[in-house]
């Protein structure tokens, strides 16, 4: 062979090593390195490769450079490589919502790195009520994810937090959830975002983390560079999986203009105005009879209204799901026309890729429909510096596997845990035990020996996880432990004879009840909210056997009906942990034993059973005596609780002062040009309330409420401070009460701590009218602080 046709075929052999390469995925084969466009020399050239051009100019330039049927096949989670413009392929799906998850197909653990921190469940650390905390959980997790796509073992784009509302208490995602308020999840939202995309808790600037060192974080516009992206999902109205004869696929949820503008959107407007999130994801469900991907009026007032600045996803086959489970087109081609029309930029799964042509061909979508949704989604990636050259020589390109499983982010998942453990039952300060006068131990419960579920739904490889048994042991020596049930489902007492016996010959008893992925999970929501199976029997028959009153744990994200234990007094304590990550057990520990004050709130109400008679398909949040409905959440439920929303006890005392809160705000000088003289006649016409888009300067009317903890125990301790607010007047529609805001603040024995919340009249005051616009009454509102109540005056004049 010629020296001539030997140098042709070592280009040939290295051209098609170099296809097979780019034409992978990004998840790729373990201990490589991610597949990058933009590689000189070849490829470096495109304009949209030069970073000296704004990223709206390369983004259109890459849009340009792309032949009709490659742009189709970007339209997928799963998108084909480009080989003749040296662009791979991409996997957009990425989980990471209270660590890196298995979930998605752009994260392997088979590589370099074989585990990541195992943080709470969402509703656990919600628990806390700790912001910072929040954020730090967010950067901590976004620190793993970079150092995970470094070496080919995830993606940038992570589908989370989860933000919709707890609404109902047999919701199998709402363990996902930061609960059931949307202040509260709004809160969560901005806080994780902002971490996890690589933000500042305030604007711009730097902040020293601990995981990883100084970042240099994005501006508040949103333009910037992203450190990862996340995902506010699922929009919108979403919060039933499968009940009866309702499934999430085809689920119609109809919600009132009023609940809809006061629940179910309030957390992802903040996701998107102040967390600047650069995903939102569509949900499956439809609202008002229109497909939530296809509601082209909701997703346009994100962008147009919120200022919304990234790409839109579907939630995975949820475009399918407009024709074949929702008939809500004849064909299709209307399907795929509907969702990219109204908004949609990509769709997990592949019924874009399969039907878009066409819909094109048939004249239902054109070309430049699809050119915007491939704008929005480059723009996203050239913000990751996808599109920048070899990552490993750009900002984070030094982060690795030593950045996983640190020890610092051992300890926050610890922490988190710890925060977010409640203690709802304390009979006699029979908690916290002395380790010192245990002799002995008895631990019961199928969960109380299984490390396999303690974070919950979403979870990926844990580092170092330890069962709660495992835990105790390393307090007790002589700890033993006796399952009661084969299961969770404990569909029978075959075990309770060994576990009566174990009972008898400890000192003390902890059993451990509840729920998990097998009574709550996606696709699966509970019919009854009472213990599963035979774990009531169980928790009787052990405490009945027990020498002393006994400490029950409850495990799960959804509500219980433990009205039974409540009542018993030879139950002493109930501690909820929920899913409390790989560092649960040792928190646990940590609080039964003294080492850690509990101080974890619930952030939702826990109905009781009868609550079930209610259909979990009725979206209306508001009561209605009329027809027998008592609502739902704290803010319009009026009926019997097991536990409150905020309900939670410490081992020690705490109370409050209100320091410093205005008597009364007046709004003259506050209304808009040409709106005074028409409201000040209205208002001697009887009118009681105005709306807030006629107030021209909110921010002119904020206040702040400073406040006084004092712990007045002998135990240090945190305190969730929580001020409600209430309307006195009968208002239709107004809530019983709202949260206005929160703080959780650290207090040492006998002494006190300040604290201050800012109250935004407008915001905090206000609520939604029938019509879904909010409105702001005059008149007397009630502020409240615990036991306290403070009277504030909003005037006219």
């Amino acid at each position: 062979m010629s020296s001539r046709w030997r140098i042709l075929l070592f280009l040939f052999i290295e051209f098609l090593k170099f296809f097979s390469s780019i034409a992978k995925p990004i998840t790729p084969t373990p201990n490589s390195q991610p597949q990058y466009p933009c590689k000189p020399p070849y490829h470096s050239h495109y304009s949209f490769c030069d970073t000296s051009l704004p990223i709206t100019t390369r983004a259109k330039s890459l849009v340009s450079h792309l032949r009709l049927h490659e742009k189709i096949r970007q339209l997928t989670d799963n998108t084909t490589g480009i080989p003749r413009l040296g662009i791979p392929a991409y996997e957009w799906w990425s989980e990471s919502l209270h660590g890196i998850a298995t979930n998605g197909p752009g994260v392997s653990f088979t590589g370099k790195i074989a585990a990541a921190t195992s943080f709470p469940q969402v509703l656990v650390t919600a628990a806390s009520f700790n912001r910072s905390l929040w954020f730090l959980i967010g950067s901590a997790i976004a620190v793993e994810a970079r150092a995970m796509y470094n070496v080919g073992q995830a993606g940038l784009t992570f589908w989370a937090p989860n933000i919709n509302i707890f609404r109902d208490p047999r919701w199998g995602r709402g363990q996902e959830t930061p609960g059931e308020d949307p202040m509260v999840t709004s809160a969560y939202a901005v806080e994780f975002v902002r971490g996890f995309q690589g933000g500042n808790r305030k604007a711009g600037g730097k902040i020293r983390n601990g995981f990883g060192g100084e970042r240099v974080l994005r501006e508040d516009d949103g333009s910037e560079g992203l450190m990862v992206s996340a995902c506010c999902k699922h929009f919108t109205a979403y919060d039933l999986e499968k009940w009866r004869n309702f499934s999430r696929y085809s689920f119609n949820a109809v919600v009132s203009e009023q609940d809809l503008e006061d629940t179910y959107q309030p957390p992802f407007r903040s996701c998107i105005q102040q967390g600047k999130a650069s995903c939102l994801m569509c949900s499956y469900n439809a609202i008002n009879g229109v497909p939530a991907c296809a509601r082209g009026d909701l997703l346009q007032k994100a962008r147009t209204d919120w200022g919304f600045n990234g790409y839109i996803t579907s939630d995975c086959d949820a475009v399918a799901t407009v024709y074949e489970y929702q008939n809500f087109t004849k064909t299709p081609e209307d399907a795929v026309a509907d969702v990219l029309k109204a908004g949609t930029d990509i769709n997990c799964g592949t019924y874009l890729l399969r039907h878009t042509h066409s819909a094109i061909r048939c004249g239902k979508v054109q070309e430049q429909d699809i050119d915007r949704a491939l704008y929005n989604l480059f723009l996203v990636q050239l913000r990751l510096g996808l599109f920048d050259g070899d990552p490993r020589k750009g900002q984070f390109g030094k982060l690795g596997p030593k950045d996983v499983c640190t020890s610092e982010h051992k300890k926050l998942a610890l922490e988190a845990a710890r925060q977010g453990i409640v203690l709802l039952k304390n009979n006699k300060k029979f908690l916290p035990l002395d380790k010192k006068v245990v002799t002995s131990l008895a631990v019961i419960g199928p969960k109380a020996n299984n490390v396999s579920q303690l974070g919950g739904g979403y979870t990926g490889v844990p580092c170092n996880p330890k069962s709660l048994f495992e835990r105790f042991q390393a307090y007790i020596k002589k700890t033993s432990y006796a399952a009661g049930c084969f299961n969770v489902s404990c569909d029978c007492d075959d075990g309770f004879d060994e576990a009566i016996h174990t009972v008898k010959e400890a000192d003390f008893v902890i059993v451990v009840a509840g729920l998990d992925l097998s009574q709550e999970s996606e696709d699966h929501d509970r019919n009854s909210l009472l213990l599963p199976g035979k774990q009531m029997a169980l928790v009787s028959s052990v405490a009945a056997a027990s020498k002393k009153p006994v400490i029950l744990v409850l495990t799960g994200g959804g509500p219980l009906d433990v009205s039974f234990a409540e009542e018993d007094p030879r139950i002493a304590s109930i501690i909820w942990i929920g899913y409390p990550g790989e560092a649960g057990g040792k928190a646990l520990a940590q609080v039964i034993f003294g080492d850690y004050n509990p101080g974890g709130r619930l952030p939702v109400t826990w109905y009781p059973e009868a609550f079930t008679s209610i259909p979990m398909n009725e979206m209306n949040m508001r009561a209605d005596p009329s027809r027998g409905y008592p609502g739902r959440t704290y803010r319009f439920y009026n009926g019997n609780r097991v536990y409150g929303f905020g309900q939670g006890l410490s081992y020690t005392n705490f109370t409050h002062k209100l320091l410093s809160v205005p008597n009364k705000i007046s709004l003259l000088g506050a209304i808009k040009a040409g709106s005074s003289e028409n409201i000040l006649h209205q208002v001697r016409d009887g009118l009681d309330f105005i709306h807030v888009d006629e107030v021209e300067s909110c921010n002119t009317l904020s206040f702040y409420a400073h406040i006084s903890v004092i712990n007045l125990g002998d135990m240090d301790g945190s305190h969730v401070v929580m001020l409600f607010s209430r309307v006195p007047k009968v208002f239709k529609g107004a809530p019983e009460k709202q949260l206005i805001g929160f703080d959780r603040v650290h207090t040492s024995s006998f002494r006190s701590t300040q604290t201050s919340i800012l109250v935004d009249p407008c915001q905090h005051l206000s609520f939604a009218n029938e019509y879904g616009k909010r409105i702001l009454p005059l008149g007397n509102h009630i502020l409240m602080l615990g036991d306290l109540e403070h009277f504030i005056s909003i005037e006219i004049h």
